[in-house]
Protein backbone atom coordinates (compact mmCIF):
# COMPACT_ATOMS: atom_id res chain seq x y z
CA UNK A 1 0.00 0.00 0.00
CA UNK A 2 2.98 2.60 0.92
CA UNK A 3 4.62 1.29 -2.23
CA UNK A 4 1.51 2.21 -4.30
CA UNK A 5 0.92 5.47 -2.60
CA UNK A 6 4.72 6.35 -3.33
CA UNK A 7 4.38 5.70 -6.95
CA UNK A 8 1.20 7.67 -7.41
CA UNK A 9 3.09 10.81 -5.63
CA UNK A 10 6.07 9.86 -8.21
CA UNK A 11 3.73 10.01 -10.81
CA UNK A 12 1.88 13.31 -10.03
CA UNK A 13 5.53 14.75 -9.81
CA UNK A 14 6.67 13.95 -13.07
CA UNK A 15 3.33 14.91 -14.49
CA UNK A 16 3.48 18.33 -13.01
CA UNK A 17 7.29 18.61 -14.15
CA UNK A 18 6.93 18.13 -18.15
CA UNK A 19 3.82 20.55 -17.69
CA UNK A 20 5.76 23.32 -16.55
CA UNK A 21 8.80 22.40 -18.50
CA UNK A 22 6.56 22.52 -21.39
CA UNK A 23 5.57 25.79 -20.83
CA UNK A 24 8.76 26.83 -19.66
CA UNK A 25 10.11 25.53 -23.07
CA UNK A 26 6.99 27.27 -24.97
CA UNK A 27 8.14 30.79 -22.95
CA UNK A 28 11.64 30.15 -22.85
CA UNK A 29 13.07 28.46 -26.28
CA UNK A 30 15.22 29.88 -28.53
CA UNK A 31 13.46 27.83 -31.31
CA UNK A 32 11.04 30.63 -32.03
CA UNK A 33 10.48 33.88 -33.36
CA UNK A 34 11.46 35.17 -36.52
CA UNK A 35 11.27 39.27 -37.39
CA UNK A 36 9.36 39.80 -40.43
CA UNK A 37 11.47 42.57 -43.00
CA UNK A 38 10.97 45.67 -43.48
CA UNK A 39 10.73 46.88 -46.94
CA UNK A 40 9.01 50.31 -46.64
CA UNK A 41 11.18 52.18 -48.50
CA UNK A 42 11.92 49.83 -50.70
CA UNK A 43 10.06 48.33 -54.44
CA UNK A 44 10.32 44.67 -55.05
CA UNK A 45 9.79 42.96 -58.06
CA UNK A 46 11.01 39.21 -57.88
CA UNK A 47 10.84 36.20 -60.16
CA UNK A 48 13.80 37.06 -62.86
CA UNK A 49 15.17 34.28 -64.51
CA UNK A 50 18.67 34.81 -66.29
CA UNK A 51 20.50 32.89 -67.96
CA UNK A 52 23.59 33.94 -69.16
CA UNK A 53 26.99 32.71 -70.42
CA UNK A 54 30.71 34.65 -70.56
CA UNK A 55 34.40 34.02 -70.41
CA UNK A 56 34.37 33.31 -67.05
CA UNK A 57 32.03 33.09 -63.54
CA UNK A 58 32.40 36.28 -62.34
CA UNK A 59 32.17 38.11 -65.65
CA UNK A 60 28.85 36.20 -66.47
CA UNK A 61 27.07 36.85 -62.70
CA UNK A 62 28.15 40.82 -63.30
CA UNK A 63 26.31 40.53 -66.60
CA UNK A 64 23.09 38.55 -65.32
CA UNK A 65 23.04 40.93 -62.81
CA UNK A 66 23.19 43.98 -65.34
CA UNK A 67 20.21 41.86 -67.38
CA UNK A 68 17.78 41.49 -64.12
CA UNK A 69 18.57 45.49 -63.61
CA UNK A 70 16.91 46.27 -66.66
CA UNK A 71 14.17 43.65 -66.79
CA UNK A 72 13.44 44.19 -63.51
CA UNK A 73 12.58 48.17 -63.79
CA UNK A 74 10.52 46.96 -66.74
CA UNK A 75 8.25 44.78 -65.23
CA UNK A 76 7.64 47.13 -62.26
CA UNK A 77 6.86 49.79 -64.39
CA UNK A 78 4.30 47.47 -65.75
CA UNK A 79 3.34 46.64 -62.61
CA UNK A 80 2.54 50.03 -61.22
CA UNK A 81 0.93 51.31 -64.53
CA UNK A 82 -0.84 48.09 -65.34
CA UNK A 83 0.27 48.26 -68.95
CA UNK A 84 2.21 45.74 -71.12
CA UNK A 85 6.26 45.50 -70.29
CA UNK A 86 6.91 46.39 -74.40
CA UNK A 87 5.43 49.69 -73.22
CA UNK A 88 8.04 50.36 -70.24
CA UNK A 89 11.04 52.95 -71.33
CA UNK A 90 14.46 52.00 -70.87
CA UNK A 91 17.06 53.23 -68.49
CA UNK A 92 20.82 53.60 -68.94
CA UNK A 93 22.74 50.88 -66.63
CA UNK A 94 23.94 54.44 -64.63
CA UNK A 95 20.50 55.32 -63.94
CA UNK A 96 19.92 51.36 -62.65
CA UNK A 97 22.51 51.91 -60.28
CA UNK A 98 21.57 54.83 -58.26
CA UNK A 99 17.99 53.75 -57.92
CA UNK A 100 18.56 49.58 -57.61
CA UNK A 101 19.14 49.38 -53.70
CA UNK A 102 19.72 45.38 -53.65
CA UNK A 103 19.72 42.33 -55.75
CA UNK A 104 18.11 39.39 -53.78
CA UNK A 105 19.10 36.00 -55.15
CA UNK A 106 16.55 33.94 -54.82
CA UNK A 107 18.33 30.68 -56.51
CA UNK A 108 21.76 30.89 -58.40
CA UNK A 109 24.09 28.48 -60.60
CA UNK A 110 27.17 29.35 -61.16
CA UNK A 111 29.76 27.80 -63.98
CA UNK A 112 33.27 28.27 -65.31
CA UNK A 113 31.41 30.47 -68.00
CA UNK A 114 27.56 30.02 -67.57
CA UNK A 115 25.64 32.11 -64.68
CA UNK A 116 22.23 30.98 -64.07
CA UNK A 117 19.75 32.47 -61.51
CA UNK A 118 16.10 33.55 -60.38
CA UNK A 119 16.58 37.02 -58.77
CA UNK A 120 14.54 40.00 -57.23
CA UNK A 121 15.71 43.30 -57.54
CA UNK A 122 14.91 45.49 -55.19
CA UNK A 123 14.46 49.64 -55.95
CA UNK A 124 14.90 52.41 -54.01
CA UNK A 125 11.27 54.46 -53.49
CA UNK A 126 12.50 57.47 -53.18
CA UNK A 127 14.68 57.25 -55.98
CA UNK A 128 12.76 55.21 -58.30
CA UNK A 129 9.86 57.49 -58.46
CA UNK A 130 10.38 60.07 -60.64
CA UNK A 131 11.48 57.14 -63.33
CA UNK A 132 8.38 55.11 -62.57
CA UNK A 133 6.11 58.05 -62.94
CA UNK A 134 4.25 57.36 -59.49
CA UNK A 135 4.39 59.96 -56.72
CA UNK A 136 6.86 58.67 -54.37
CA UNK A 137 5.70 55.52 -55.62
CA UNK A 138 2.89 55.04 -52.88
CA UNK A 139 -0.14 53.06 -53.32
CA UNK A 140 -3.29 53.39 -51.35
CA UNK A 141 -3.32 50.88 -48.47
CA UNK A 142 -6.28 49.33 -46.34
CA UNK A 143 -6.77 49.23 -42.92
CA UNK A 144 -3.82 47.43 -40.75
CA UNK A 145 -4.82 44.09 -40.32
CA UNK A 146 -3.47 41.10 -38.27
CA UNK A 147 -1.94 38.22 -39.85
CA UNK A 148 -2.00 34.79 -38.36
CA UNK A 149 0.11 32.28 -40.27
CA UNK A 150 -1.18 28.89 -39.12
CA UNK A 151 0.37 24.94 -40.67
CA UNK A 152 -1.63 22.18 -40.29
CA UNK A 153 0.84 19.44 -40.61
CA UNK A 154 0.23 15.84 -39.29
CA UNK A 155 -2.59 16.46 -37.91
CA UNK A 156 -1.35 19.76 -36.07
CA UNK A 157 -2.38 23.21 -36.02
CA UNK A 158 0.80 25.71 -34.95
CA UNK A 159 0.94 29.29 -35.46
CA UNK A 160 4.25 31.08 -34.36
CA UNK A 161 4.62 28.78 -31.40
CA UNK A 162 7.86 27.28 -33.13
CA UNK A 163 9.44 28.27 -35.90
CA UNK A 164 8.28 27.12 -39.05
CA UNK A 165 8.65 27.39 -42.75
CA UNK A 166 5.24 29.17 -43.54
CA UNK A 167 5.87 31.89 -40.86
CA UNK A 168 9.25 32.75 -42.38
CA UNK A 169 7.60 33.01 -46.04
CA UNK A 170 5.65 35.41 -44.25
CA UNK A 171 8.28 37.17 -42.19
CA UNK A 172 10.31 37.34 -45.91
CA UNK A 173 7.37 38.51 -47.76
CA UNK A 174 8.02 42.35 -48.62
CA UNK A 175 4.72 43.77 -48.62
CA UNK A 176 5.79 47.28 -49.55
CA UNK A 177 3.36 47.31 -52.69
CA UNK A 178 0.49 45.23 -51.45
CA UNK A 179 -2.54 47.27 -50.94
CA UNK A 180 -3.04 44.79 -47.32
CA UNK A 181 -1.51 46.64 -45.09
CA UNK A 182 -0.12 43.43 -42.94
CA UNK A 183 0.55 43.68 -39.19
CA UNK A 184 2.77 40.25 -38.29
CA UNK A 185 3.86 38.64 -35.46
CA UNK A 186 7.47 37.53 -34.57
CA UNK A 187 6.58 34.96 -32.39
CA UNK A 188 8.48 36.56 -29.44
CA UNK A 189 7.22 37.84 -26.02
CA UNK A 190 3.69 36.92 -25.62
CA UNK A 191 2.98 36.06 -28.99
CA UNK A 192 2.61 32.10 -29.09
CA UNK A 193 0.18 32.73 -26.32
CA UNK A 194 -1.97 35.43 -27.31
CA UNK A 195 -1.96 34.58 -31.04
CA UNK A 196 -1.90 30.91 -31.96
CA UNK A 197 -3.75 28.72 -33.69
CA UNK A 198 -6.56 28.50 -31.42
CA UNK A 199 -7.17 31.81 -31.33
CA UNK A 200 -8.22 31.78 -34.84
CA UNK A 201 -11.34 29.29 -33.56
CA UNK A 202 -12.45 31.46 -30.74
CA UNK A 203 -15.92 33.26 -31.08
CA UNK A 204 -15.42 35.54 -28.16
CA UNK A 205 -15.28 38.95 -30.06
CA UNK A 206 -13.64 40.56 -26.38
CA UNK A 207 -10.60 38.95 -26.88
CA UNK A 208 -10.39 39.95 -29.79
CA UNK A 209 -10.67 43.18 -29.24
CA UNK A 210 -8.25 43.23 -27.06
CA UNK A 211 -5.95 41.52 -29.35
CA UNK A 212 -6.51 44.12 -31.87
CA UNK A 213 -6.16 46.94 -29.76
CA UNK A 214 -2.65 44.96 -28.63
CA UNK A 215 -1.18 44.47 -31.94
CA UNK A 216 -2.41 47.92 -33.49
CA UNK A 217 -4.67 46.25 -36.03
CA UNK A 218 -8.13 46.62 -36.93
CA UNK A 219 -9.33 43.67 -38.56
CA UNK A 220 -8.09 39.53 -38.56
CA UNK A 221 -6.86 37.87 -41.89
CA UNK A 222 -5.96 34.19 -41.17
CA UNK A 223 -3.29 32.53 -43.96
CA UNK A 224 -3.60 28.85 -43.35
CA UNK A 225 -1.71 26.10 -45.04
CA UNK A 226 -2.82 22.03 -44.79
CA UNK A 227 1.11 20.42 -45.11
CA UNK A 228 1.03 16.72 -46.33
CA UNK A 229 4.16 14.79 -47.26
CA UNK A 230 4.20 11.58 -49.59
CA UNK A 231 6.85 10.27 -47.62
CA UNK A 232 9.65 12.12 -45.57
CA UNK A 233 11.89 14.01 -48.53
CA UNK A 234 9.64 13.40 -51.02
CA UNK A 235 6.92 15.35 -52.63
CA UNK A 236 4.52 17.69 -51.10
CA UNK A 237 1.48 18.62 -52.03
CA UNK A 238 0.03 21.82 -49.64
CA UNK A 239 -3.44 23.48 -49.62
CA UNK A 240 -3.50 27.11 -48.91
CA UNK A 241 -7.07 28.45 -47.64
CA UNK A 242 -7.26 32.63 -47.27
CA UNK A 243 -9.64 33.60 -44.68
CA UNK A 244 -11.05 36.77 -43.20
CA UNK A 245 -12.84 37.95 -39.89
CA UNK A 246 -13.17 36.55 -36.49
CA UNK A 247 -15.38 33.91 -38.26
CA UNK A 248 -13.04 32.52 -40.75
CA UNK A 249 -14.63 33.34 -43.35
CA UNK A 250 -13.50 31.80 -46.23
CA UNK A 251 -12.36 34.50 -49.05
CA UNK A 252 -10.30 31.76 -51.47
CA UNK A 253 -7.75 28.88 -52.07
CA UNK A 254 -5.55 26.78 -54.11
CA UNK A 255 -3.66 24.47 -54.03
CA UNK A 256 0.62 24.10 -55.25
CA UNK A 257 2.89 20.94 -54.68
CA UNK A 258 6.66 20.59 -54.23
CA UNK A 259 8.48 17.92 -55.72
CA UNK A 260 10.82 17.03 -52.65
CA UNK A 261 11.12 18.56 -49.35
CA UNK A 262 14.08 21.24 -50.51
CA UNK A 263 11.17 22.83 -52.69
CA UNK A 264 9.40 23.40 -50.00
CA UNK A 265 10.47 27.03 -48.94
CA UNK A 266 10.15 28.10 -52.37
CA UNK A 267 6.59 26.89 -52.49
CA UNK A 268 5.65 28.92 -49.50
CA UNK A 269 6.84 31.61 -50.65
CA UNK A 270 4.90 31.28 -53.50
CA UNK A 271 1.97 30.66 -51.57
CA UNK A 272 2.46 33.49 -49.46
CA UNK A 273 2.49 36.05 -52.73
CA UNK A 274 -0.65 34.12 -53.68
CA UNK A 275 -2.66 34.92 -51.05
CA UNK A 276 -1.55 38.10 -50.62
CA UNK A 277 -3.29 38.83 -54.45
CA UNK A 278 -6.31 37.20 -52.83
CA UNK A 279 -6.65 39.58 -50.42
CA UNK A 280 -5.97 42.03 -53.04
CA UNK A 281 -8.88 41.26 -55.11
CA UNK A 282 -10.92 41.03 -51.85
CA UNK A 283 -10.45 43.91 -50.74
CA UNK A 284 -10.88 45.39 -54.07
CA UNK A 285 -14.30 43.99 -54.40
CA UNK A 286 -15.26 45.21 -50.77
CA UNK A 287 -15.10 42.16 -49.34
CA UNK A 288 -12.70 43.02 -46.56
CA UNK A 289 -14.78 45.15 -44.22
CA UNK A 290 -14.79 44.96 -40.44
CA UNK A 291 -17.14 42.72 -38.84
CA UNK A 292 -19.25 45.13 -36.90
CA UNK A 293 -19.50 42.92 -33.63
CA UNK A 294 -15.76 43.41 -33.15
CA UNK A 295 -16.85 47.30 -32.46
CA UNK A 296 -17.52 48.15 -28.44
CA UNK A 297 -21.57 47.47 -28.10
CA UNK A 298 -22.80 51.14 -28.24
CA UNK A 299 -24.32 52.42 -24.60
CA UNK A 300 -27.64 51.62 -23.36
CA UNK A 301 -30.03 54.75 -24.70
CA UNK A 302 -30.46 56.27 -21.16
CA UNK A 303 -34.37 58.01 -21.03
CA UNK A 304 -33.43 61.87 -21.15
CA UNK A 305 -34.17 63.30 -17.81
CA UNK A 306 -37.64 65.19 -17.51
CA UNK A 307 -36.83 68.92 -16.62
CA UNK A 308 -39.71 69.45 -13.67
CA UNK A 309 -40.85 72.84 -13.55
CA UNK A 310 -39.47 74.08 -9.91
CA UNK A 311 -43.41 74.32 -8.15
CA UNK A 312 -43.65 78.37 -7.52
CA UNK A 313 -42.73 79.22 -4.00
CA UNK A 314 -45.59 79.39 -1.15
CA UNK A 315 -45.78 81.58 1.45
CA UNK A 316 -41.93 82.92 0.49
CA UNK A 317 -41.28 85.78 3.40
CA UNK A 318 -40.69 88.67 1.11
CA UNK A 319 -39.94 92.59 1.46
CA UNK A 320 -42.47 95.32 0.58
CA UNK A 321 -42.74 98.89 1.37
CA UNK A 322 -45.47 100.15 2.53
CA UNK A 323 -46.24 103.94 2.07
CA UNK A 324 -48.97 105.57 4.56
CA UNK A 325 -50.39 108.82 4.00
CA UNK A 326 -52.15 111.19 6.48
CA UNK A 327 -52.78 114.32 8.29
CA UNK A 328 -51.55 113.40 11.53
CA UNK A 329 -49.48 110.64 13.32
CA UNK A 330 -52.54 108.84 13.93
CA UNK A 331 -52.57 107.69 10.65
CA UNK A 332 -49.07 106.23 10.83
CA UNK A 333 -50.06 104.59 14.16
CA UNK A 334 -53.09 102.89 12.65
CA UNK A 335 -51.37 101.88 10.01
CA UNK A 336 -48.41 99.75 12.33
CA UNK A 337 -51.23 98.54 14.49
CA UNK A 338 -52.69 96.97 10.89
CA UNK A 339 -49.91 95.42 9.91
CA UNK A 340 -49.17 93.97 13.35
CA UNK A 341 -52.48 92.47 12.91
CA UNK A 342 -52.35 90.94 9.62
CA UNK A 343 -52.36 87.50 8.89
CA UNK A 344 -48.94 86.56 7.16
CA UNK A 345 -47.06 89.36 8.43
CA UNK A 346 -44.00 88.81 10.17
CA UNK A 347 -42.41 91.85 11.03
CA UNK A 348 -43.44 95.49 10.29
CA UNK A 349 -40.19 97.98 10.95
CA UNK A 350 -40.53 102.18 10.44
CA UNK A 351 -37.76 103.31 7.78
CA UNK A 352 -39.54 107.40 8.24
CA UNK A 353 -42.28 108.79 9.83
CA UNK A 354 -43.56 111.77 8.69
CA UNK A 355 -46.82 112.74 10.86
CA UNK A 356 -48.07 115.05 8.20
CA UNK A 357 -47.51 113.44 4.66
CA UNK A 358 -45.80 109.74 3.58
CA UNK A 359 -44.26 107.73 5.89
CA UNK A 360 -42.20 104.88 4.55
CA UNK A 361 -42.67 101.40 6.89
CA UNK A 362 -40.90 98.13 5.75
CA UNK A 363 -42.63 95.32 5.70
CA UNK A 364 -41.82 91.39 5.54
CA UNK A 365 -44.91 89.66 4.44
CA UNK A 366 -45.77 85.86 3.46
CA UNK A 367 -46.93 86.09 0.06
CA UNK A 368 -47.13 88.29 -3.01
CA UNK A 369 -47.37 92.12 -3.72
CA UNK A 370 -51.00 91.65 -4.78
CA UNK A 371 -51.96 89.45 -1.41
CA UNK A 372 -50.72 92.50 0.66
CA UNK A 373 -52.83 94.91 -0.78
CA UNK A 374 -55.77 92.83 -0.71
CA UNK A 375 -55.47 92.16 3.08
CA UNK A 376 -54.74 95.98 3.52
CA UNK A 377 -57.96 97.22 0.86
CA UNK A 378 -59.58 94.67 3.58
CA UNK A 379 -58.90 96.72 6.56
CA UNK A 380 -60.48 99.56 4.85
CA UNK A 381 -57.51 101.34 3.55
CA UNK A 382 -57.27 103.03 -0.03
CA UNK A 383 -54.87 101.34 -1.95
CA UNK A 384 -53.46 103.99 -4.59
CA UNK A 385 -50.54 101.64 -6.20
CA UNK A 386 -49.01 98.38 -5.95
CA UNK A 387 -46.59 98.09 -8.27
CA UNK A 388 -42.90 95.97 -7.62
CA UNK A 389 -43.11 96.22 -3.99
CA UNK A 390 -43.95 99.53 -3.31
CA UNK A 391 -47.59 100.02 -1.37
CA UNK A 392 -49.37 103.46 -1.54
CA UNK A 393 -52.37 103.60 0.96
CA UNK A 394 -54.27 106.34 2.57
CA UNK A 395 -57.99 106.74 4.48
CA UNK A 396 -60.82 107.72 2.11
CA UNK A 397 -61.81 109.49 5.40
CA UNK A 398 -60.36 111.84 8.28
CA UNK A 399 -59.69 109.24 10.21
CA UNK A 400 -58.04 106.13 9.71
CA UNK A 401 -59.51 103.02 9.42
CA UNK A 402 -60.85 101.34 12.64
CA UNK A 403 -59.08 98.35 14.28
CA UNK A 404 -61.31 95.13 13.46
CA UNK A 405 -63.15 94.09 16.39
CA UNK A 406 -61.31 91.39 18.61
CA UNK A 407 -62.61 87.89 17.74
CA UNK A 408 -65.85 86.80 20.17
CA UNK A 409 -64.20 84.13 22.16
CA UNK A 410 -66.32 80.87 22.44
CA UNK A 411 -68.20 80.48 25.96
CA UNK A 412 -66.13 78.16 27.95
CA UNK A 413 -68.06 74.78 28.19
CA UNK A 414 -69.18 74.39 32.08
CA UNK A 415 -69.61 70.72 32.90
CA UNK A 416 -73.00 69.56 34.50
CA UNK A 417 -73.31 70.38 37.82
CA UNK A 418 -73.22 66.43 39.83
CA UNK A 419 -76.04 66.18 42.39
CA UNK A 420 -76.01 63.62 45.40
CA UNK A 421 -77.79 60.56 45.05
CA UNK A 422 -80.55 60.37 46.81
CA UNK A 423 -81.13 58.37 49.59
CA UNK A 424 -84.52 56.60 50.68
CA UNK A 425 -85.74 57.56 53.72
CA UNK A 426 -88.62 55.48 55.47
CA UNK A 427 -92.09 57.73 55.74
CA UNK A 428 -94.03 57.48 58.62
CA UNK A 429 -97.36 55.88 58.30
CA UNK A 430 -100.17 58.49 57.26
CA UNK A 431 -102.99 58.29 59.84
CA UNK A 432 -106.21 59.14 58.88
CA UNK A 433 -107.98 61.98 60.22
CA UNK A 434 -112.02 62.92 60.82
CA UNK A 435 -112.87 65.65 58.33
CA UNK A 436 -115.19 68.20 59.85
CA UNK A 437 -118.50 67.99 57.90
CA UNK A 438 -120.61 70.61 56.82
CA UNK A 439 -124.36 70.23 57.07
CA UNK A 440 -126.25 73.06 55.48
CA UNK A 441 -129.40 74.28 56.94
CA UNK A 442 -132.99 74.46 55.16
CA UNK A 443 -133.71 77.52 53.99
CA UNK A 444 -136.61 79.39 56.44
CA UNK A 445 -139.65 79.76 54.48
CA UNK A 446 -140.87 82.76 54.40
CA UNK A 447 -143.42 84.38 55.91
Amino acid sequence: MLRRRLAISLLLLAAVAGIGGALYAQLETSDRGILPLDSTNTLEIGGIHVDVGSTDAQTARYTGWRIAQRQGFKMLWAKMHNAPVGEAPDLPDGTLDQIVSSINVEREQIGPNRYIADLGILFDRARAAPFLGVEGGEIQRSVPMLLVPITVSGGTATSVELRNAWQRAWAQFRTSQSPIDYVRISGMGADPLLVNAAQTGRPGRGWWRNLLETYGANDILVAEVQLQRLYPGGPAKARFIARHGPDNEIVGGFTLTAPNSDAIPAMLASGAQRIDQLFSQALAAGRLTRDSSLDLPPPPVLPEPVEEKPAAPVNLVNSFQVQVTGKNVNFYNFAMAHLHTLAGVESATPQQINPGGTSYILVRFKGDLSQLAAALGGRGWVVDLASGSVVKIHSDSDKPPAMPPPPVQPPAATPPATQPPKTATAQPPKTATAQPVQVSQPAKAQQ
